[in-house]
């Protein structure tokens, strides 16, 4: 008797099937050109995939699969087309895995199924997108990110190495991939929407991974393209708001007598942050309708500069050392200076750790209030030190007051909430 699972693995491969030889009927030619597989042999082939794995298993799969590749090659051999491709030989194959797949994980076969309909469906626009939309500096700067994140990254230890036993050679590496990904989403949006809208949304989405490497990145945008120093100053402002939202849901979530001992201060400063980024944002729409109207679209050119991102690691290295150092010569009684000194490198854990205590009453929630807002202002003076060091003399004055701003306005709501 058939299970019920082999018929929605049958029933599934019927219709990856179908969907994959929907397209590929679309696109048989008539005549002497006229492909080999439509839908119907697409639809067979993924049957008998599926029939192969629920009679024999994984050794008929493998003759049917043998017997599928010498019909397509000799299919192949006989084709007239002047520059015969593989796409369908190759989907083919793809096919009958897939509806072998279907028989024991068909939420999968199915997925994959959707994909591989997609890829093809979508062939001309994306070829049209390869050839046509991407430069070279484009396609290299893929390949970079490609290779610091697929061959770099796993190389390297995972452990605190050097003085104070202060740098972890991965997690440094993830700064990198981290201000290279901010600056390549930026240097995307920036493209599909423009200056106007672009790098200020991705500014409000990359604060929510760090705001301090965002305010980097978006320095060395401005940096290397002067006309989007507006929208990177929005940009980067907006980051903190993010970071204000996450503070308040990471506290939220481990003590909500210090979330609200911080509720004040917190409103505060995301709405002074918005206010400072709204003449900005303001002025790159200004900015970006006359660059438009004057020069037309902004020509294609390097996602990302990988040496200024190696550099922005270097500093966050050296803040480390330094948080490292202070935490050691403190000891355990300076709550506020090893909150200070964490803080020089991520708001967050010095957030959590001290709402931790908190929570397991080993200190006041006002208390743990006050070292959080400690360690938020030494990330600020870590946000502008990279403002400065990272942009350009005018991305330093538009961003380095709204980081100070943003930082008094929680010291102010400290105290109204008082």
């Amino acid at each position: 008797m058939v299970s019920g699972a082999t018929v929605e693995g049958l029933v599934v491969a019927l219709g990856i099937g179908l969907l994959i030889g929907v397209d590929r009927e679309r696109r048989k030619c008539e005549g002497p050109q006229r492909a080999a597989a439509g839908i119907r042999t697409f639809t067979l082939a993924s049957l008998a995939g599926a029939l192969a794995m629920w009679i024999g298993g994984e050794m008929l799969v493998g003759i049917v699969v043998a017997g599928v590749a010498l019909l397509t090659l000799a299919a192949y051999a006989q084709t007239r087309e002047p520059d015969p491709g593989l796409t369908s030989e190759v989907a083919l194959m793809v096919t009958v895995l897939l509806g072998s797949l279907a028989i024991h994980q068909p939420v999968a076969a199915a997925g994959l199924g959707a994909v591989v309909a997609g890829i093809l469906y979508l062939r001309t626009p994306m070829h049209r997108f390869v050839r046509d939309s991407l430069s070279d500096a484009e396609v290299r700067s893929g390949l970079v990110f490609a290779a610091a994140t697929l061959i770099v990254w796993p190389l390297l230890p995972d452990r605190y190495l050097g003085p104070f036993a202060a740098i972890n050679p991965r997690l440094l590496w993830s700064v990198v991939i981290l201000v290279m990904a901010i600056s390549a989403a930026g240097y995307v949006l920036q493209r599909l929407v423009g200056s106007e809208r672009g790098l200020p949304l991705a500014g409000l989405v990359s604060g929510f991974v760090s705001s301090t490497a965002t305010i980097a990145a978006m320095g060395v945008r401005a940096a290397e393209t002067p006309a989007t120093l507006k929208p990177a100053v929005a940009a980067a402002v907006l980051s903190t708001v993010a970071t204000v939202v996450e503070l308040a849901l990471l506290v939220g979530a481990v003590d909500t007598g210090t979330l609200a001992a911080l509720a004040v201060p917190l409103v505060c400063a995301g709405v002074a942050a918005v206010a400072y980024a709204l003449p900005a944002l303001v002025a790159s729409r200004g900015v970006a309708r006359a660059a438009d109207a004057s020069s037309g679209p902004a020509p294609p050119g390097a996602a990302f500069d990988l040496g200024k991102a190696v550099l922005m690691a270097a500093l966050f290295a050296a803040v480390l050392l330094l948080a490292a150092a202070l935490r050691q010569w403190a000891g355990a009684q300076g709550t506020l200076m090893a909150a200070g000194a964490a803080g020089f490198v991520d708001t967050h854990a010095v957030a959590v750790s001290l709402a931790s205590l908190a929570s397991a009453a080993k200190l006041q929630p006002g208390a743990a209030a006050t070292a959080i807002l400690v360690g938020f202002t030494t990330n600020s003076l870590t946000k502008v030190v990279l403002a400065i060091s990272s942009g350009s003399r005018a991305f330093a004055i538009g961003v380095v007051p709204g980081v100070l701003l943003v930082t008094a306005a929680a010291w102010a709501g400290l105290l109204i909430g008082g």
